[in-house]
């Protein structure tokens, strides 16, 4: 039997306008004995109203991973239970690459998020998912005393981005993801989404084999790997579908939880 359920926000679970469907919200507040685990690229701060749409707001015994798995939160008063962040001198390096090729570039802090160079379209993008300060100088000085979760360069160009990703040859050095058809991401090397699932697993005693993994793009592949079974929003990218146990029929506008539990776990 399947204990825990971990999920993909944006382009996952949330629809269009941004929140979770009428039927997912009932089928999530009635779903017992099982952990829903919501498994975010962005802050925990930033998906409360999500957490009061599928009843784990503030509820003891819930937990959220968010950063791309910097950062496990026990619902209940947003207590951190891992957390994972780049050094400073990663924070310089990335930041100029930024720069260097014209990027539009987050820089993520537990309660903050400062964008530099953000363009028309990813401002209209953000809108209802998170607020943002505007990074007007991208002096890395300006960081030297904050804890940096994470860095990601936005561009609508994703073949852009992809061969950013193959010139820079990063990989050894850091966690490096594509999300959303628009972000190229930087986590400390060995945090994903995946290893927070497997940390939040031992933590809470339970095989990882009983888990329920759900995405729709390049940056979910990890927990997908990781879990007990896979599975695909009908809307995730071809790799994603290519490299799951099944596919669901749901696309994120049609309450894809609820074909999960009803399929899987009741």
């Amino acid at each position: 039997m399947y204990r825990l359920l971990t999920f993909d926000l944006d382009e996952t679970i949330l629809q269009s306008d941004h929140l979770v469907s009428l039927e997912d919200r009932e089928t999530a507040m009635n779903l017992k004995d099982v952990f829903l685990v919501p498994a975010t690229g962005r802050s925990f701060l930033s998906i409360q109203g999500t957490l009061k749409e599928l009843g784990l707001y503030d509820k003891k015994n819930s937990y959220s991973i968010s950063f791309n798995g910097s950062i496990i939160t026990e619902n209940h008063q947003n207590r951190i239970i891992f957390s994972s962040y780049l050094a400073y001198a990663d924070v310089t390096r990335l930041l100029q690459i930024g720069v260097e090729e014209d990027l539009c570039v987050h820089v993520y802090l537990l309660d903050e998020t400062y964008i530099y160079k953000i363009y028309e379209n990813e401002k209209a993008y953000l809108v209802n998912r998170m607020t943002y300060l505007p990074l007007e100088d991208p002096d890395p000085a300006f960081f030297q005393d904050k804890k940096v979760i994470k860095i990601l360069y936005a561009n609508n160009d994703m073949e852009r981005l992809k061969r950013l990703r193959k010139k820079l040859d990063l990989e050894d050095e850091y966690e490096i993801s594509l999300s959303s058809n628009r972000y190229l991401e930087f986590n400390p090397k060995g945090i994903s989404k995946g290893f927070a699932l497997k940390k939040l697993c031992e933590l809470l005693k339970i095989d990882i084999r009983d888990t329920i993994a759900v995405g729709d793009s390049v940056n979910d592949l990890s927990m997908l790997h990781a879990a007990g079974k896979s599975l695909a929003v009908a809307n995730a990218v071809e790799e994603i579908k290519n490299d799951c146990d099944d596919i669901l029929d749901a696309d994120h506008n049609h309450s894809p939880l609820t074909e999960i539990i009803d399929k899987y776990i009741r």
